[in-house]
């Protein structure tokens, strides 16, 4: 039994990269061997185990065999004479593809090291073409190593796979997964820029790709196009470590604006509910997670506001918070801020912009909850007010100490 270090531990090392996860594949073993030393059994649908110490994944050598559509569609083969090299021809990328052993010797029969040195992303055999989940990794390693290329057979492999319709058949978890994952890597727009050269974007999320080539007004967006300046918001949130669902967000912001006619062009006056029409849509297709969804929502509606808040009186910015429910969700209205701030920053020019919008928006939530709105209501009932009249009182109180703090 010989036990290997393989993926992305062995890559990142060589990059000189933090190694936090390590995974190691064990050839020459059986099941009922590595059970009776005392690993623990993890793994569904193939033999995955944990290690009895370091809790580790170890994984016996495997080959794997289409036998139907879908990610679930592949038969598993684990037995103790599964070559290390027969392992790691399964993997999607030669990068992914190098092993050491325990003496800390490189095992590399695809060439990986040699495209870690030429900064190329590169399949490691027609096995990538079974499992289109493998497009959706391919494009998030290029967000994730932004000064890689993708090789050109690697790509034109993809574009065949898109255009057989194995994308068609992805399930709407793994879309996610990995869809989350490439919009937290440093550079994001890698990852739908390869989507959209392989033809993918265009099946997985139309909303999106139909940005590139709707020009938006020059004197506010120097860029024009609306789909170079989606790219610009995302890797702008992505350089200021927004969290996920401030990324998702940004993603979503102005889907409506591939649905303005072309008439109508440059300006796209209602495209905010046309976002949030089309990011419930995107949303239900992939599932995507509830926290998520609602934060894509309120930006997609109201970041035009935002934007312009700092025209807004005290009544303005009352109504504002309320449609952002911000005195409930404090913590997400910051959200729903620094998402509209890196949708200000993301455009030719103003990279480092100030977006006082944000700090002031926050004092005036500060102020509105100055307000005892429990006192305010409690008076209200006293004069004899019911229902929405007390709801109104309360409002009211709210714009004055806004007013009065704003000056």
């Amino acid at each position: 039994m010989q036990t290997y270090l393989v993926g992305g531990a062995v890559r990142d090392g060589l990059l000189g990269l933090p190694v936090t996860d390590r995974d190691w594949v064990v050839v020459g073993a059986t099941p009922k061997e590595l059970l009776a030393a005392g690993y623990l059994p993890v793994g569904r649908d193939f033999p995955v185990f944990l290690h009895p110490q370091t809790k580790e994944e170890v994984a016996l050598a495997r080959t794997e065999r289409k036998t139907a559509p879908g990610y679930h569609g592949f038969a598993f083969h684990a037995a103790p004479d599964v070559t290390l090299e027969q392992d790691l021809s399964r993997r999607d990328l030669t990068i992914n593809a190098m092993a050491q052993d325990e003496a800390g010797r490189l095992i590399d029969p695809f060439g990986g090291a040699r495209d870690l040195a030429a900064r190329v992303l590169r399949h490691v055999s027609s096995a990538f073409g079974e499992d289109p989940v493998r497009i959706l990794r391919l494009a998030r390693f290029a967000a994730r190593f932004a000064d890689f290329s993708v090789a050109d057979e690697t790509l034109a492999l993809a574009r065949k796979m898109v255009e057989g319709g194995d994308v068609d058949a992805l399930v709407a978890e793994r879309v996610w997964q990995e869809l989350s994952r490439g919009l937290m890597e440093p550079r994001p727009s890698r990852m739908f820029g390869v989507l959209r050269d392989c033809g993918a974007l265009v099946r997985l999320l139309p909303e999106v790709d139909r940005l590139w080539g709707v020009p938006q007004r020059a004197d506010y967006h120097p860029e024009v196009d609306t789909g170079v300046h989606l790219m610009l918001v995302l890797d702008a949130a992505a350089r200021l470590a927004a969290p996920l669902a401030v990324r998702f967000a940004c993603l979503c912001h102005d889907l409506g604006k591939g649905t303005t006619p072309a008439d109508e062009w440059p300006r796209h006056l209602g495209h905010e509910q046309r976002s949030v029409r089309l990011t419930h849509a995107l949303c239900e297709r992939w599932r995507v997670p509830t926290a998520c969804r609602e934060l894509a929502v309120v930006v997609a509606r109201e970041h035009g506001n935002i934007h312009r808040s700092g025209e807004f009186g005290a009544a303005a910015l009352v109504r504002l918070l309320e449609r952002c429910d911000a005195s409930r969700k404090p913590a997400r209205f910051d959200e729903i801020l620094f998402a509209c701030e890196c949708d200000a920053r993301g455009r030719h020019g103003f990279e480092a912009a100030a977006y006082p919008q944000r700090a002031r928006l926050l004092h005036v939530l500060g102020l509105a909850q100055g307000c005892d709105a429990g006192a305010v209501a409690a008076a209200a009932l006293a004069r004899g007010l019911r229902g929405p009249a007390v709801g109104q009182a309360v409002q009211q109180a709210r714009i004055a100490a806004v007013e009065s703090g704003l000056g």
